[in-house]
C-alpha cells in the first residue's frame, strides 16, 4: 500500500555513495567508516567493563568483531545504520565509535549511539563526535535524531546536553541491562 508522503530520506540516498568520513569542527577528530582491520579495536573496546555494561554486549574473539564490522558495513548498504570509528586526525589513533542506528528514511529519523575507549575519556571526544555526526545528518536531510541512555549513565547525559540534545523525557523500564531493566532518558535534536 503506497504512502501519501514522500520519504524524508529517499531510498538510495545513503547507499548510492560510499559512507563518508566526517571531521569534528576543530579538525582534531575523524569519523571514518569501520574497516575489517578495526576488529581488534572493537574486540578490545568490548573488553572494557563500562562499554560492556552500557551496551550489554561482549566480543571474545576477533572473528566475532570482524562479523560485527561486516554487519555494520552491510547495514550501511541496507540504509539501516551507519557506524564510524572515531580517530585522532593527527595520528589515526582510535578513540571510540559512533553510530546512527535505527534509521527510518520515511520519517527521516535515527538514533545516535557511541562509546569512547577508556584512554580517551574526559577529552571531549563524545560531544565532538556527536556534533560532527549531527551536522552531517542535518545536511543529509534527517529531521529528528534521538540520543538515548540509561538514567543511571550520568556521563552520557552530560554528553547529550553538551551536544545540544535537550532532554525530551524518560522511557520507563525500556532497556534490559545485565543488572535488570533501566529507565532511559530520551534526548532529541530536531532539524528545523
Amino acid at each position: 500500500m503506497p504512502f501519501e508522503i514522500e520519504p524524508v530520506i529517499p531510498p538510495g540516498t545513503l547507499s548510492s555513495a560510499p559512507q563518508p568520513t566526517l571531521r569534528s569542527t576543530d579538525g582534531e577528530l575523524a569519523l571514518r567508516p569501520l574497516e575489517l582491520a578495526d576488529a581488534t579495536t572493537v574486540r578490545t573496546a568490548f573488553s572494557d567493563p563500562d562499554i560492556r555494561y552500557w551496551h550489554a554486549r561482549t566480543m571474545r574473539t576477533d572473528e566475532e568483531a570482524r562479523a560485527w564490522v561486516a554487519a555494520a558495513r552491510e547495514n550501511w548498504r541496507r540504509e539501516t545504520s551507519g557506524q564510524w570509528l572515531v580517530t585522532r586526525t593527527a595520528d589515526g589513533a582510535p578513540l571510540g565509535r559512533i553510530a546512527l542506528k535505527d534509521i527510518n528514511g520515511l520519517d527521516g529519523c535515527g538514533e545516535i549511539a557511541y562509546w569512547v575507549l577508556p584512554e580517551a575519556r574526559g577529552a571531549g571526544v563524545a560531544p565532538r563526535a556527536v556534533a560532527a555526526l549531527t551536522d552531517w545528518a542535518a545536511d543529509t536531510g534527517f529531521h529528528r535524531l534521538d540520543l538515548l541512555h540509561s538514567t543511571r549513565n550520568e556521563a552520557s547525559c552530560r554528553v547529550a546536553v553538551k551536544s545540544g540534545y535537550p532532554l525530551e523525557g524518560t522511557r520507563r523500564s525500556s532497556a534490559l541491562h545485565t543488572d535488570g531493566w533501566h529507565d532511559m532518558h530520551v534526548h532529541v535534536r530536531i532539524n528545523s
